[in-house]
Order: C-alpha cells, then structure tokens, then sequence
C-alpha cells in the first residue's frame, strides 16, 4: 500500500454519468491485482471528509484506470476533474481474486459498474488460459460496459439488450443447461444481486468468489465501518476494506444486509 499523487491522462465518458479515468501512477500499476481497489480523494477540502473506494479496472504500462457513476456528492466531485488534474490516492488495497487450477470455466457475474474488477480479472484469467463468459446486468442498454470483456452476455430490465431480465436469471439459464464446463463464479455488484446469486449457486453446487460492495472510510481496517457476518464457527465478521473485498460465498452469511 503505497500513498501517491498521480496524474490523470485521460478521460472517457462512454454513457451518461459514467466515467473512465486513466491515471498515470507507476508504483501502484505495477502491484495492483484483479479485486483489489483504492482509496482516492476527491478534492483538498474537507468536504467530503472520506475518501471514496474504486476497484482496479484495468491497468496498462505505467497507467490505472477506474471506473464509476455518479451517485453521490464524492462522485459528482471527481467527475468534474479534467485531464492534467492530480488525484491523491491510497492503494492498491484489499485481496484479490482467487485463481485455481481445478476449474475450466471463469464465470464473471457482473450487475452495474459492478463490472470494474473484471477487465484486469479477465486479463490475468488469459494468462492461465481460462476460458471466460461474462454475464452483464444493467437497467437499460447504455448502461452497459463492455470494454476489455470477453463473450459478454447482456441481461437488461427494460430488455433493451440481450435477455429481458435479470442477470442472474441468465446465469441460472446456462448452468441448467449445462452448457458451462467446470465452471467457477466471480462475481461483483449490488448487494440484491448477490443474495439472489447466492441463491442459485448453493442451488447448483457452484465454486464462487464474490467482491462486496459496501462503504468503506479507512481502506485499510482502522475505522471498523465496513462489517460483513460470516457464517463461520470461528469467525463471526470480517472486515471488506481489510479482509475482502474478496470473499469466498461459503462463508458469507446471506442475506447480505446493505
């Protein structure tokens, strides 16, 4: 875990409120691993006092890139910074995914700007030589991402792209069908999303990682803000910021409250 300031080089806008800055940040491109994220403040004032957390979406060379919508006051903020602008960030903190040899297939689950760990998640899969689906959830058609993915399946609400439904509806439809050999789930986004996933992954007696998506104010365990119950008898909670944000779904105790 490092403390820089690094400079932002670009900026894409692909859809509306969505934001893809690429930062020039040498030290932490070249430790940062698929899940982990950082700690970024957004202005010099105190106001927001917290920083705010981003997953590692991709690196190249010398450069980080992260993803995120605008859904707050934090988040607004960074939005309106430009290329050549500074940003002070802690990172890269937290675990990574989990990359064995007993399984065939990654499955990457993603609902929302929960697809931002897997492109650097994606990229580490084809050095294993992994074979990778991706399964896409989003409220409508331009709210999906789809850079650096690999056979991307989409599921809208409205039905506006691919399967008219949930995402995790879809990912229940492949593995019935049996189609996906030995696969192993990853999976990150909102907590509904998750608890239903947990659902049909008991169901089907799937292997799956999850990346939890809570607030977190430290990143690094001081704060004790970011609990998550676990339905281990040895250990009742865990830390996301410390000991996740990777967590394996056998021991998380569902539902997920958040």
């Amino acid at each position: 875990m490092i403390q820089v300031e690094s400079l932002i080089t670009h900026i894409d806008n692909p859809s509306e409120n969505i934001f893809i800055f690429t930062i020039n940040s040498p030290q932490i491109a070249a430790k940062a691993e698929p899940g982990q994220f950082l700690n970024i403040k957004v202005n010099d004032s105190t106001v927001p006092l917290l920083r705010r957390p981003f997953s590692v979406y991709h690196t190249n060379g010398e450069e980080v890139s992260i993803i995120f919508n605008i859904v707050g006051q934090g988040t607004k903020i960074l939005s309106t910074k430009k290329v050549g602008d500074m940003l002070n960030i802690i990172g890269p903190l937290g675990n990574s995914f989990h990359i064995e040899e007993d399984y065939l297939t990654a499955v990457l689950v993603g609902g929302g700007l929960g697809v931002a760990p897997f492109p650097l998640l994606v990229k580490k899969l084809k050095v294993k030589n992994k074979r990778t689906i991706t399964f896409l959830g989003a409220r409508k058609a331009d709210q999906v991402i789809t850079n650096n993915l690999e056979d991307v399946k989409i599921a809208t609400d409205d039905g506006s792209a691919g399967y008219h439904g949930t995402v995790v509806a879809l990912v229940e439809q492949y593995l019935q069908s049996r189609e996906i050999e030995k696969p192993k789930i990853y999976a990150c986004g909102p907590v509904p999303m998750l608890n239903a996933l947990a659902d049909v992954i008991k169901l089907h007696q799937v292997e799956c990682e999850m990346s939890l998506e809570v607030n977190m104010a430290c990143g690094f365990g001081i704060c004790q803000g970011c609990v998550i119950e676990l339905s281990t008898p040895e250990r009742k909670y865990a830390l996301v910021c410390k000991d996740g944000p990777m967590f394996n779904s056998r021991i998380i105790k569902f539902p997920i409250n958040g």
